[in-house]
C-alpha cells in the first residue's frame, strides 16, 4: 500500500505541477505577509499583534481551501480558480478552527512542558513526557484533519475524533506519512517550498487517507475477516489499474507515447 502511494502521489504532482505551484506560491505569498508586515508596526505593539495572529489564522484559512481543491487531484479530477477560490469561501471557517487548535495547542506546549520541567522533580519530568507524547499523537493525529472533513464529517468535533481514531487502529501509517511529508518538505526547500511543498503535502495526506479508508469498505464487506492480514493488491487493483506505470521518457515526453 505504502509503495502504491508514493508511486500514485508523485504522478499526480507530475501530471499537476503548476496547479501545485500556483497553491504553493499563493502560501508563500500569505505566509509572507503575515511574517513581515506586523514588524513594521512595532510602534503600536497591539496592531502589529493583531497582524500577526490574523496572518498566522490566514495562513490555516488557506489551507483549509488547498486541501478541498487538492482533493479532486486525489480522485483523479481536476480544479480550476474559480474552484478554489469557491472552496477558500466555503471552508474558511475550518481553517479558522484548525488555525485556533493550533495556536491553542502551541501555547500549551510551551508553557506546560517548561512550568514540569522547572519542578526539578521525578513527578515533573514523568508529567513533562506525558505531555510531551500526548503532543506527538495530538500531532500525528491530527494531520489528518482538513482530508478528513473535506472527505468524512462535516462536524467539526467529530473530525477531530475520526482523527484519534484513525491514528489508534492505523498508527504505523500515520508515522510513515508523517516522516514522509516531512521529508518531502525539507527537500522542498532546494526549490524554495515550490515544489511539491505545502501543496504536495496537503495532497499526500488527501491520497493516503482516500486509500487507507478502503480497507474499512473490504472489511465491512468482508466482517469475519483478520484486520492484521489486509490484502492490500485485491483492494488497490483498480487504482493500480487506473494509474498505471510510466517511463521516464512518457514523464517528461507523454506526447510521445
Amino acid at each position: 500500500m505504502f509503495g502504491f502511494l508514493v508511486k500514485k502521489n508523485f504522478f499526480d504532482l507530475w501530471d499537476n505541477i503548476f496547479r501545485i505551484i500556483l497553491i504553493n506560491l499563493g502560501f508563500l505569498v500569505s505566509l509572507s505577509v503575515s511574517v513581515f508586515i506586523p514588524p513594521l508596526f512595532t510602534s503600536i505593539p497591539f496592531m502589529g499583534l493583531a497582524l500577526r495572529l490574523i496572518g498566522f489564522m490566514w495562513c490555516f484559512i488557506y489551507l483549509a481551501g488547498a486541501a478541498l481543491s487538492l482533493k479532486n487531484i486525489s480522485d483523479y479530477s481536476g480544479f480550476g480558480f474559480a474552484d478554489f477560490f469557491g472552496n477558500l469561501k466555503n471552508f474558511w471557517p475550518v481553517g479558522l478552527f484548525f488555525g485556533g487548535i493550533v495556536f491553542i495547542g502551541y501555547i500549551l506546549f510551551a508553557m506546560v512542558i517548561p512550568f514540569y520541567l522547572g519542578m526539578n522533580s521525578m513527578p515533573g519530568l514523568l508529567l513533562a513526557a506525558v505531555t510531551f507524547w500526548t503532543m506527538i499523537v495530538t500531532i500525528l493525529s491530527l494531520q489528518f484533519f482538513f482530508t478528513i472533513r473535506a472527505r468524512l464529517e462535516a462536524n467539526l468535533f467529530k473530525v477531530i475524533k475520526k482523527c484519534f481514531l484513525i491514528f489508534f487502529d492505523n498508527p504505523m501509517f500515520c508515522v510513515f506519512t508523517f516522516l514522509h511529508n516531512m521529508v518531502v518538505l525539507l527537500l522542498s526547500g532546494i526549490v524554495a517550498f515550490f515544489f511539491p511543498g505545502p501543496a504536495g503535502v496537503l495532497l499526500f495526506l488527501d491520497e493516503g487517507l482516500r486509500l487507507r479508508l478502503m480497507k474499512y469498505d473490504w472489511l465491512e464487506a468482508n466482517p469475519d475477516a483478520d484486520r492484521r492480514k489486509i490484502p492490500w493488491d485485491d483492494i488497490l487493483a483498480e487504482e493500480q489499474e487506473k494509474t498505471g506505470s510510466r517511463s521516464l521518457r512518457n514523464l517528461i515526453f507523454p506526447w510521445k507515447d
